[in-house]
């Protein structure tokens, strides 16, 4: 009897077939990709956040500034950073940057392209709590017409922003206010002839104020 041997082909290497290597480069790519993500975003860069709540029409200086390390990406660029010269002098604010947040570039601008001034205005009533420096309001006023009698109050600043807020508690006060408001400078002669009339000056909170 003839015995046929059946010959079997040879078993190739794991390593040998191109599909097992592919999965090798697939996987080492994968957690290469990971690694370079994470690593991203780790990096943090300089940027400028506000000290303190910055008003539109204030000069900022670096007093008024302090450097925080964050995670921006390309974001980054559009922040006040302190290398280079992105602190002019004489450079002003050109909207509310509230205290701890960052300095957009575009926050900032030259004083002489500003169209808002700051005024001194006694609001006849007192004022909410919540409003402080960078808080948006309206100042009305009512005409004086008689002695201790006056007329319907109207808008005379539809928004204006907040420097500082001084209240009266005292008896004699009855209450009142004083605060220093960024304004207009289209408003300010309305605004001096209201105070000059005697006018009965209220500030009251927008929709948008805290």
């Amino acid at each position: 009897m003839t015995v046929v041997e059946s010959i079997r082909p040879r078993r190739r290497a794991p390593w040998g077939d191109a599909r097992f290597l592919l999965g090798i480069l697939l996987v080492v790519a994968s957690i290469a990709g990971v690694w370079f993500v994470v690593a991203a975003a780790r990096q943090t860069a300089p940027v400028y956040a506000a000290a303190h709540t910055l008003t539109p029409g204030q000069r900022v200086a670096a007093d008024d500034l302090q450097v925080v390390q964050v995670a921006l990406g390309a974001a980054a660029s559009a922040y006040l950073a302190p290398s280079g010269a992105d602190l002019a002098d004489g450079a002003v604010a050109t909207r509310t940057v509230s205290k701890g947040e960052l300095v957009p570039r575009a926050a900032l601008g030259d004083a002489s392209a500003t169209d808002v001034t700051t005024v001194v205005v006694r609001s006849s009533v007192d004022v909410p709590a919540s409003l402080a420096a960078g808080s948006t309001v309206e100042v009305w006023a009512a005409p004086l017409e008689d002695k201790g009698s006056y007329g319907e109050p109207r808008i005379l600043v539809p928004d204006a922003t907040i420097v500082s807020v001084s209240r009266d508690d005292s008896m004699i006060g009855g209450g009142s206010a004083s605060l220093e408001l960024v304004v207009p400078r289209a408003d300010v002669s309305e605004v001096l002839s209201a105070m000059a009339g005697k006018s009965a000056l209220s500030v009251v909170p927008t929709a948008a104020a805290p």
